[in-house]
């Protein structure tokens, strides 16, 4: 798997910021006393408890992932994603899956590997000129990543390894030939992450 990192680090939230949310969440949870209780602390376990399974903790999402694969609606979907990843502080990765090679097409493996590293370096310097160009305007944390292999099986393996929470991929422009489109029902039906589809 190939990693560029790009973009900058969203700045932090102020110390006075930081100790208001505290004191706010102090009172709400039993921290601090609340009005009308004699001072004494506010005790509902079950608006506090959290729920089964629950492990995060995370105000928001912390790695949106964005299938890229160079069709204007993969480029909506990234960018749509690089939106939400801005507003929520969140890391924006964006993946290409270089597609596997069929066996009728083994014996030109070597010219369909180096085709398909070429649309990733592509890919990546598009990237990184989208950036130049709002650089200054707004800023985003964000890395781009490739792997060979089948699209659906690509993403879900990043989305899992990254620990993802919400893949966004472009609705297909032209059913079995863009390869981000064949695969976002698949997405969906796993139901293992929110999937949004970008017309």
């Amino acid at each position: 798997m190939t990693t560029h990192r790009g973009g900058h680090s969203l700045v932090a939230m102020s110390n006075e910021s930081d100790a208001a949310d505290a004191e706010a969440v102090g009172g709400a949870v039993g921290g601090a006393p609340g009005p009308g209780t004699g001072g004494a602390p506010a005790h509902d376990p079950e608006a506090v408890a959290a729920p089964s399974g629950f492990e995060l903790g995370t105000d928001g999402p912390k790695v949106i992932l964005a299938g890229l694969d160079g069709s204007d609606s993969s480029w909506r979907a990234t960018a749509y994603a690089a939106g939400l990843a801005r507003r929520q502080g969140s890391l924006l990765a964006v993946a290409y899956i270089q597609p596997v090679l069929a066996a009728a097409t083994a014996l030109a493996g070597a010219v369909v590997e180096e085709t398909t590293q070429e649309i990733a370096d592509e890919l990546l310097a598009a990237l990184r000129e989208a950036e130049h160009r709002v650089r200054g305007v707004w800023r985003v944390d964000w890395q781009f990543l490739t792997v060979r292999g089948d699209p659906y099986t690509g993403l879900a393996k990043l989305a899992d390894e990254l620990r993802a929470d919400a893949v966004v991929v472009g609705a297909s422009e032209q059913a079995g030939h863009k390869v981000i489109g064949s695969v976002a029902v698949r997405l969906v039906k796993a139901g293992r992450w929110p999937v949004t589809v970008v017309p």
